[in-house]
């Protein structure tokens, strides 16, 4: 198991984001700052904005490009008749707070559910904030995300872990369904990005809630994930049908940014498998990867990202 997360850690990579941020093009830029062309922005903050997504379904696109750190991953919410469901519980407190204000101004209730799709601190660490309203919602977790959260993620904070010792638990093993009133959402566990995923997905309209498991034009944090799973993970969530995703970070995607992103996923794995098999270090290997120009930009978090990634590949390669 991994050491909890430092504050020293956490903040250094802030500050590779921060770094990442300043190095993007302007058209990648502009796709996080603000959105498609045609976005329907319901609210906004230098955090991040709500984009309509569905009837009755919101995504939140963080927006980290100034340093404000309030949310950081994206999220969202899902609306039925009887209930509201919030997707993650961001990097701070007034983030998880800040999206339970806009349920209640865009469907007239506090949420009545939240997930946490996994256990990093930028999904997870805020999730204390959906009780600062007058709701109580019910906070749903794997299992494993709930020991992770409270174990891995420094520093401690009592109101948090409260919220997670109530929470309900999702099963690593089976899909779960969730009523909100003439509306279904199914948690579908998965693995990959971590040890313990959960996909948040609709099916009218056609909407899924990523988590980690996607991200849109930025290089992924491999820091925890089982490459093999991870594949098979994104080939999983795909539909033959138009439908909207929400990537753990970056702007919205449609099935041409996740095709993209699964033939960036084949790229790094077929890369690896040379450097592995040509005696090459995880390092070295690293160094001496550029991902191919027909795949578009790919903007690194983190300059130890690329290395991450074949260290990852080289712990599932060796016997």
């Amino acid at each position: 198991m991994s050491p909890p997360v430092s504050r020293r850690e956490f903040v250094s990579c802030a500050s590779h984001l921060a770094l990442a941020a300043a190095c993007l093009t302007p058209r990648r830029r502009a796709l996080w700052a603000q959105g498609t062309d045609g976005a329907v922005i319901v609210a906004q903050e230098p955090f991040g904005r709500l984009e309509a997504v569905g009837d009755g379904i919101w995504a939140l696109i963080s927006n980290p490009l100034n340093g404000d750190r309030t949310t950081l991953s994206n999220g969202g919410i899902i609306a039925g008749k009887s209930g509201v469901m919030a997707i993650e519980g961001f990097n701070t407190p007034a983030g998880a707070a800040w999206l339970a204000g806009q349920a209640r101004t865009l469907t007239g209730r506090w949420p009545t559910h939240v997930v946490v799709t996994h256990y990093h601190a930028d999904h997870s660490n805020g999730v204390a904030g959906y009780r600062a309203g007058e709701g109580q919602p019910q906070l749903m977790v794997t299992g494993p995300t709930r020991d992770q959260v409270l174990t891995r993620n420094a520093p401690a904070d009592d109101a948090r872990t409260q919220a997670l010792r109530g929470a309900a638990h999702i099963s690593t093993g089976q899909s779960a369904s969730i009523d909100l009133g003439e509306r279904t959402v199914r948690l579908v566990p998965r693995r990959g990005h971590t040890s313990s995923d959960v996909s948040v997905e609709v099916d009218d309209p056609s909407v899924v809630f990523c988590g980690d498991l996607v991200w849109n034009g930025m290089f992924p944090n491999y820091v925890d994930t089982d490459p093999l799973a991870l594949s098979a993970a994104v080939r999983e969530l795909r539909r033959s049908r138009e439908t909207r995703y929400v990537p753990g970070h970056g702007a919205l995607a449609g099935e041409r940014e996740v095709a993209g992103y699964a033939a960036m996923l084949d790229e790094v794995e077929a890369a690896a498998r040379r450097a592995r098999a040509q005696g090459m270090t995880a390092g070295e290997a690293a160094a001496d990867f550029r991902l191919s120009t027909s795949l578009g930009e790919w903007q690194l978090f983190n300059p130890a990202f690329h290395e991450r990634a074949f260290s990852a590949w080289y712990r599932v390669l060796t016997p």
